[in-house]
């Protein structure tokens, strides 16, 4: 057993060295690779979250812009209807004064036509009145013996 023990001691005893050096060499990993790595992830990290933030709030933005363009188109959109509207609103009281100026010119065509016809009825009155003197001369000249005269007859 003895014997065991010293090659045990002997083993650990030559080992030391290889575990000296595998300390260094943890160690300068630690310091050489590990550390530049963890700050180039972290920088990493950072740039993305940054550019993430970035992208929200490009996206935040064109959300407004967005919103903005809907804004004003509406806009617009009421703006073409009103006018729309108020051109209807022309056209119609252009179309009604025009149609008021034709019943005008048709009710004064009819009361033209009714002062003409009027006159025209006086005028055949008076003709009429004037022929009945004359025609009723006649029927007493036809229906009176011939040497009786109208007015003495009329006595």
């Amino acid at each position: 057993m003895d014997q065991i023990l010293n090659q045990l001691g002997e083993l650990v005893l030559g080992s030391v060295p290889t575990m000296i050096f595998f300390i260094l060499l943890v160690m300068a990993y630690g310091f050489l690779v590990r550390r530049p790595l963890d700050k180039v992830l972290a920088e990493r990290r950072a740039r993305t979250s940054g550019a993430m933030e970035e992208a929200k709030l490009a996206i935040a933005a064109a959300e407004a812009d967005t919103s903005s363009y809907e804004q004003r188109l509406r806009a617009a959109k009421a703006e073409i209807f009103h006018a729309r509207e108020q051109k209807l609103k022309l056209w119609n009281a252009e179309r009604d004064a025009a149609l008021e100026q034709v019943r005008q010119v048709a009710q004064e065509r009819v009361k033209a036509a009714k002062q003409e016809i009027e006159q025209s009825a006086v005028a055949a009155k008076a003709q009429i009145e004037g022929m009945s003197a004359e025609l009723s001369a006649q029927v007493l000249k036809a229906v009176l013996p011939a040497g009786v005269t109208v007015t003495e007859a009329a006595q």
